[in-house]
């Protein structure tokens, strides 16, 4: 799957990057029609710990999931994001079975 990452006011370290490519390559065991996703990383300017934000959406035919994770890191942000959006892949395979 190709994703997009794009940090805002900061840049990215490679391995940070390179993490969240491993994490959304393995939805791909759960959906095998995703189209691609895209990844925004933020830092909030507040005091508290949890102030990193990963946004992830990824387009499949015919819908889009996202999801928004605020951790006190991005690995731990994108870790939990990404088993997010298998639960909603997950869900989104059971109803298009369904029909």
């Amino acid at each position: 799957m190709r994703v997009r990452v794009q940090s805002v006011n900061f840049n990215a370290r490679p391995e940070l990057l390179e993490f969240i490519q491993k994490k959304l390559d393995k939805l791909d065991q759960v959906h095998d029609r995703i189209i691609e996703g895209e990844v925004f990383l933020k830092v909030d300017n507040s005091h508290d710990r949890m102030n990193k934000i990963a946004e992830i959406k990824i387009n499949v035919p015919g819908n889009e999931l996202m999801v928004k994770k605020n951790c006190e890191t991005f690995e731990e942000a994108a870790d939990l994001g990404a088993e997010a959006l298998r639960k909603q892949l997950e869900r989104y395979k059971g109803k298009l079975r369904g029909l």
